[in-house]
């Protein structure tokens, strides 16, 4: 089943909406609440980003992660990459 883009879009800003006042709320990253509102604000997301390039052939200039690729990112100790000077 095809989803509107335009409602698949209200849907998302809708769940960043109701993430932003959970996470004002609760002030806890771990709280049952936050954590509702990341997965709802999830699937909007994927939702959104499927219908948008189901009708219009158009990716989002970004994607989701999951927990396995953030362990990546760790991989480094922490150290900063030198890039040289900048000016």
């Amino acid at each position: 089943m095809e989803i509107d883009p335009r409602a698949a879009l209200d849907r998302f800003i809708e769940a960043l909406n109701a993430h932003y006042e959970a996470a004002v709320h609760a002030q806890d990253p771990d709280a049952p609440a936050v954590i509702s509102a990341a997965v709802t604000l999830e699937d909007a997301f994927v939702t959104y980003d499927d219908a948008l390039y189901t009708h219009y052939d158009v990716d989002l200039p970004f994607d989701i992660f999951g927990d396995d690729d953030e362990d990546e990112d760790d991989e480094d100790d922490g150290e900063l990459e030198d890039i040289g000077d900048v000016d």
